[in-house]
C-alpha cells in the first residue's frame, strides 16, 4: 500500500514483517505544462534530471547523476537522462536504484535532487512526483507529489538515511535555484 507523503513527513524502510527492504528505487516522473498561444495549447520539452548525493556525516562523499550513473561503490545507481519527460502520471521518467544492503557503512544520507539543466522553471512542469519502490517485489511504497509550480528550477525532494539500524525516506519538497546538483549543495545541508 502506498503513502502519499506530504512535506517534512518520514516513514520507516522496515517491512511488515520486521525485516528491512534490501533495495529500493526513486523514481522521478514529470510532464511539461500546456501553454497557452497564439496557436492553441502546446507544450515545451522539459529536461529535468535526478541526483542522488550520498553525504557522511554531513560531507558530501560521492554523487549519482546522468554524467556519473554509478557510485563509486557501485551501490546506488542511475538508470539513465530522459530529456523530454512525459510519464508524468505514475511512470518514471528517471530513477536511481539503491542497494541499501551495499551502502558503505559511512554514508548516512543519500538525498535525491531534480533540477532543470536548461533552467526553466517548475511553473512550466506539471505532475512532478518522486516516489519509492521496493525494487525486490515492484510495490510502490511512498510517493511525494509536487503541489503547483514555482519560479524555482530545482527541488530537493526527499532522502533516505540511516535510522538505528534500518533506513528511513523524508519527504523535503524544498524549492531551490541550480542548474546542477553542485549549485543545490548549499540548499541541502540545512536539511541534513
Amino acid at each position: 500500500m502506498t503513502v502519499n507523503m506530504t512535506k517534512g513527513q518520514a516513514i520507516s524502510l522496515e517491512k511488515k514483517d520486521g525485516g528491512s527492504l534490501s533495495a529500493v528505487r526513486m523514481g522521478l516522473g514529470w510532464k511539461a505544462a500546456p501553454r497557452r498561444g497564439l496557436f492553441g495549447s502546446r507544450t515545451r520539452e522539459i529536461d529535468l534530471d535526478a541526483s542522488a548525493v550520498l553525504f557522511a556525516d554531513k560531507q558530501p562523499v560521492d554523487v549519482v547523476f546522468f554524467r556519473h550513473l554509478v557510485s563509486d561503490d557501485g551501490s546506488v545507481r542511475h538508470t539513465g537522462d530522459n530529456l523530454v519527460g512525459g510519464a508524468g502520471q505514475g511512470g518514471d521518467d528517471e530513477a536511481i536504484l539503491v542497494d541499501l544492503a551495499r551502502v558503505p557503512v559511512h554514508v548516512d544520507q543519500i538525498v535525491f535532487t531534480v533540477n532543470s539543466f536548461t533552467g526553466q522553471t517548475f511553473q512550466e512542469v506539471q505532475n512532478a512526483f518522486c516516489r519509492l519502490v521496493d525494487e525486490t517485489t515492484g510495490q510502490e511504497l511512498a510517493r511525494y507529489t509536487l503541489d503547483g509550480g514555482g519560479e524555482y528550477t530545482a527541488q530537493i525532494m526527499a532522502k533516505v538515511h540511516r535510522s538505528g539500524s534500518g533506513w528511513t525516506m523524508t519527504a523535503l519538497g524544498v524549492p531551490a535555484r541550480g542548474r546542477t546538483f553542485q549549485d543545490l549543495v548549499p540548499a541541502i545541508l540545512p536539511n541534513l
